[in-house]
């Protein structure tokens, strides 16, 4: 996806599983989805074979809003991996979505002196492989500051 900076080297995850399914998913949607039950309704990820409200085995892919509020988020200012160094400092954030799920991802849009627990963010997707694709999230509504840029959800 255009927008994200060429990253040399640098590693990409290999999925398996209902994981993989949930990757390839929002590679070749550019969408998130995540489980929810079919008995009573319950979002749920990461994806699972039996809802954790219900027991039920029954369940489907719907997609999200793709909206969340930052829940934690951790700052990284040494490179654990050399093709992370130009990204420094980067923050990786914990976002319960819309849904009520919380899911993991980098930060884009704001730097990460700048967060604040409940900052509503929306999650861009950055397609890295025909079966994969990374999440970002990205401050929306009012700029939270002067040159910050800010994303529109659809």
């Amino acid at each position: 996806m255009s927008g994200f900076p060429e990253r040399p080297g640098r590693v990409l995850p290999t999925p398996v599983g209902l994981n993989a399914e949930f990757y390839e998913r929002a590679a070749t949607t550019g969408r998130l989805h995540f489980q929810r039950c079919d008995a009573c309704g319950r979002w749920r990820h990461p994806p699972r074979f039996r809802c954790a409200g219900c027991g039920s085995e029954l369940w489907s892919w719907s997609p999200a809003s793709g909206r969340g509020r930052v829940f934690s988020w951790t700052v990284t200012h040494r490179p654990v991996d050399p093709a992370f160094a130009a990204e420094l400092p980067y923050a990786v954030l914990v976002v319960e979505m819309d849904e009520g799920v919380r899911v993991v991802g980098s930060l884009i849009g704001l730097p990460p002196g700048q967060l604040e627990l409940d900052l509503p963010v929306v999650a861009e997707l950055e397609i890295v492989a025909a079966e994969v694709a990374l999440v970002h999230f990205r401050p929306v509504g009012p700029s939270p500051g002067p040159g910050i840029p800010t994303a529109a959800v659809d």
